[in-house]
């Protein structure tokens, strides 16, 4: 979704995805839309996430714009709630983008101007901002850990003209959700649970990236937006 509206806005994108051929077939379906890069990588551990901050930097040199988007969920009932949940989730959620930014941060230093920052957009989660009951303890913590980096390096990082902003997006039709869903189906308990009563369109978490990322956005920093059809701000 988000690569598509950067593509379609005009950017060069490079995607990432766990699967060589996963990454490579996104890629390439995605083309049509403009360059769009595969570079496959795990982010499990900080290391891979170096190694994928050097094998971009290799490829495009300069960096206007960083997406972390990559995401690990686990849920269960707390009496049986694994230890490895909480290592995996948090390494993935909140170690993983810490670490691309880091290591990217001199491209995107070198990129951000006055009028026209660097953009790093955090993907967060409703889950991270108000309880949701999804038994994914790991999960919720690792997003609201997630925003307050967000906040965190916007401050730090705004004198060197590059904003930082995260995103929150309620339920959209992702692999996240399918359990939630049959096909078009969708669980009407769930749909019950949200004021606008229906699931996130894919134009609309893009619309809000390419935003952040326009001359519009370029006074933006700092900032959890939801885009969940009023979860948050219904409640």
């Amino acid at each position: 979704m988000i690569a598509q509206g950067l593509l379609s806005a005009g950017a060069s994108v490079a995607i990432t995805s766990r699967k060589e051929e996963v990454c490579r077939q996104a890629a390439a379906e995605l083309a049509e839309f403009g360059e769009c890069r595969p570079l496959a990588a795990d982010l499990s551990s900080p290391s891979a996430a170096t190694e994928l901050a050097e094998r971009y930097l290799e490829a495009f040199e300069t960096c206007d714009i960083l997406v972390n988007n990559a995401g690990k969920t686990w849920g269960g009932p707390i009496h049986s709630f694994p230890d490895k949940a909480w290592t995996d989730v948090m390494t993935v959620n909140v170690q993983a983008p810490f670490a691309l930014i880091r290591d990217i941060l001199p491209a995107l230093v070198a990129a951000g101007k006055p009028l026209d920052p660097a953009r790093i957009i955090n993907i967060g989660s409703v889950a991270g901002m108000k309880p949701e009951g999804l038994q994914a303890y790991s999960y919720s913590a690792s997003k609201a850990a997630l925003h307050m980096l967000t906040r965190d390096l916007a401050g730090e990082l705004a004198a060197q003209n590059i904003t930082v902003n995260a995103v929150i997006p309620g339920y959209f039709p992702t692999k996240m959700t399918a359990h939630m869903r049959d096909e078009d189906a969708v669980d009407p308990d769930l749909l019950a649970h949200i004021p606008l009563r229906r699931l996130g369109r894919a134009d609309e978490i893009a619309g809000v990236v390419v935003y952040l990322c326009s001359n519009a956005g370029s006074y933006v920093t700092g900032a959890l937006i939801p885009v969940d059809g009023g979860l948050v701000g219904c409640s």
